[in-house]
């Protein structure tokens, strides 16, 4: 899995005109999923996710997680993420996952940020031509692969 995280003061999702998902304060979290993927994926990313120290203390310095400051979460598929670059100048989504194996594994990744942050976190719709819109807060940009743990 390749997660973009961006610290967020606002962010929302719209599909066909209707806003599928919004948060305020929290994190914007774009993923990608490839076949290789599993639960073990999951769980490490989301705990990861929730307890980034990427929010800022009292004497501000980025020493907060999401849970820590009572964020929200706006998850969002992006196959994109998995973009092959390498020949030509036309992308290859070869690495992304088809849906009939991306949308199960998105879906425990919805149940997995639920758990880790005790709330409901909002999600744009699966496979949707989504427009995101987001106010980056620092800016702070995190990238995430589950198969480097860099």
């Amino acid at each position: 899995m390749r997660a973009v995280i961006q610290r967020a003061s606002r962010a929302s999702v719209t599909v066909d005109g209707n806003v599928t998902g919004s948060i305020q304060t929290g994190l914007l979290v774009l993923l990608g999923i490839e076949d290789a993927d599993n639960m073990e994926d999951i769980t490490w990313l989301s705990n990861k996710i929730v307890n980034l120290r990427i929010f800022n203390d009292e004497e501000g310095v980025m020493n907060r997680s999401v849970k820590e400051v009572n964020g929200d979460v706006l998850l969002v598929s992006q196959f994109t993420l998995h973009a092959a670059t390498k020949k030509g100048n036309r992308p290859s989504y070869i690495k992304a996952s088809k849906p009939d194996i991306a949308i199960p594994l998105y879906e425990q990744m919805i149940s997995q940020l639920t758990f880790d942050m005790g709330k409901t976190i909002a999600t744009g719709i699966f496979g949707a031509d989504m427009k995101v819109d987001l106010l980056n807060d620092g800016p702070v940009t995190i990238i995430i692969d589950t198969k480097s743990k860099e």
